[in-house]
């Protein structure tokens, strides 16, 4: 019997170590089928982006000039190797003259715009707080209406990229969501985007592309990240710890606003030249027999403000804080919505707290927000701008 009992154990435990053994494996097969796809991504861009370093140009006509702005710290220190590995290689092919700038602290971006000269695109490589830095500070310059015209890039290598899905569709590949956003510069469609310029009393305008949130849940989101140890919990949870310190949580904000202005007509970049006859002809006919959708248009130039409203349960708090989290630009049916041009944020005196502006903390006092429309260029993907333009 202690013999077949010895058998057994030995039995067992070379049971263990082969199933240990293939758990390595198959861990290790998929680790390397994961950078054998990334390769292949790499590839595919560099394969494209030499169709463009392969254009002819005329004798007298020069390289493109990129200039990038780098934050090496984003993403948590990988952004500079993120770059270095999967869109410079793509800007060099493409035979563009580049000019790499990194930024060694917070805030220096919006120095280095007003030293920046004259380029023929910028790109941002990074996330929310260096593409806000470089922006406010192209738009504090004393030639800003000039280099506003100047096409921007953005290389989503922060930890927040709140703008790349209005400009690029994503996916779950960090490499694939770099490359396919370095290979919409090359390409060359761009879409105008509103700015806000938002103004205290006493500082220099910052400005922001995605927008300003204050109170509550702006408050709590902040503190989400100190209940890693909850897991998928800590959301729920940050909501429900804050409601047991104060409830209700309403705060009081004076919002005095400018109605809209009408949106003038679009012009177009240069006048196409004129289709031949035949063309016109066929053109009128199918216009005839077939009239174009025209759909709904934009009439205003208009900035959205929202207001949640206080009548809310500490079960609805929690829920409607759930989906913010996930997405801010989310309200509920009986939010308070206002569209306007301008308006003036007056908080009440001794009320302290912080706005997150394009995910960026600033001390919360009054300020003057007004809408700078299509303002800036950016840099999208052909297929993104296809879908936001299909009905």
């Amino acid at each position: 019997m202690a013999r077949v009992m010895k058998v057994f154990r030995t039995l067992r435990n070379h049971w263990k170590k082969s199933t240990f053994a293939v758990c390595v494996l198959s861990y290790g097969g998929y680790w390397l089928y994961g950078k054998h796809c990334d390769s292949v991504l790499r590839r595919e861009a560099c394969l494209v982006a030499r169709e463009f370093g392969r254009q002819q140009i005329a004798p007298q006509e020069r390289l493109r000039k990129a200039t990038v702005i780098l934050n090496p710290a984003a993403c948590s220190g990988k952004a500079n190797n993120l770059f270095e590995k999967n869109a410079a290689p793509i800007l060099h092919l493409a035979g563009v003259e580049v000019t790499v700038v990194k930024t060694d602290y917070e805030g220096q971006a919006k120095k280095l715009m007003e030293l920046m000269e004259q380029t023929d695109m910028l790109i941002v490589a990074g996330g929310d707080g260096t593409l806000q830095e470089v922006i406010t500070g192209l738009l504090r310059r004393p030639d800003r209406d000039t280099f506003s015209n100047t096409p921007i890039g953005f290389i989503p290598l922060g930890s927040h990229n709140s703008l790349s899905p209005s400009l690029h569709l994503l996916s779950d590949n960090k490499v694939k969501d770099i490359t396919s956003a370095t290979l919409s510069i090359l390409k060359g469609e761009t879409v105008p985007l509103d700015v806000l310029q938002i103004k205290g009393e006493k500082e220099q305008p910052v400005f922001a592309l995605m927008g300003l949130r204050w109170g509550a849940f702006r408050d709590v989101a902040a503190t989400i990240s100190k209940y890693w140890y909850l897991g998928p919990l800590k959301t729920n949870a940050a909501h429900w710890f804050s409601t047991l310190r104060e409830w209700p949580l309403v705060q009081q904000v004076s919002v005095s606003y400018l109605a809209p202005s009408l949106r003038p007509p679009d012009l177009p970049p240069y006048k196409p030249p004129r289709p031949n006859l035949i063309y016109r002809i066929i053109r009128r006919l199918k216009n005839y027999w077939n009239p174009p959708d025209i759909g709904e248009c934009r009439i205003n130039d208009s900035m959205m403000i929202c207001a949640e409203p206080d009548s809310f349960t500490v079960g609805e708090f929690i829920s409607v804080g759930n989906k913010k989290h996930e997405d801010p630009t989310v309200f509920t049916k009986d939010s308070t919505k206002l569209e306007a041009s301008a308006c003036r944020l007056e908080l009440p005196e001794g009320t302290g707290g912080f706005f997150n502006i394009d995910n960026e903390e600033y001390d919360a006092t009054p300020v003057e927000v007004r809408l700078l429309p299509r303002k800036l260029r950016f840099f999208i993907s052909a297929e993104r701008r296809e879908q936001l333009l299909s009905p």
